[in-house]
């Protein structure tokens, strides 16, 4: 791989930043310095962690900044709620999103896993995001 632009979890992660910053222009223009700008902060987030973790070349390193990304799309889920319970978005769009941040979630914790197997700590009681109870957590509820 030559790239972190070549990962699908960057991509992923890409298209939700980009359906973000196209979502947010319709909100009022009081949010422009808050929810718009948490919502825009943690889907650039998610594509920024995963590019410098990439760049780090250390798996430790990388598997920390993927978990910071995943903090930023839990984040981001927590965000379509406010927005939702404050009308700017319908629950239609709010379920779409969040499916498409659930699926950047799970693509984060397929690639966490594999680096931790390369590395060698995979199933070694040192982590283990692959527990059923880790899994259900990260299922969307729409």
């Amino acid at each position: 791989m030559q790239s972190f632009k070549e990962l699908e979890v960057w991509k992923q992660c890409r298209k939700l930043r980009n359906e973000t910053r196209v979502l947010v222009i319709n909100f009022p223009v009081e949010e422009k310095h808050r929810l718009s700008d948490q919502m825009i902060r943690a889907s650039r987030s998610a594509t920024n962690q995963i590019a410098e973790g990439y760049g780090r070349f250390h798996f430790q390193e990388n598997v920390q900044f993927c978990r910071i990304a995943r903090g930023s799309l839990f984040e981001y889920i927590d965000h379509l709620s406010v927005a939702s319970d404050s009308g700017y978005i319908s629950e239609e769009v709010q379920c779409e999103l969040e499916n498409l941040t659930t699926s950047c979630i799970r693509l984060l914790n397929g690639y966490i896993n594999y680096l931790l197997k390369v590395k060698g700590e995979y199933n070694q009681g040192k982590v283990n995001e692959e527990s059923e109870e880790y899994r259900n957590d990260i299922t969307s509820h729409c």
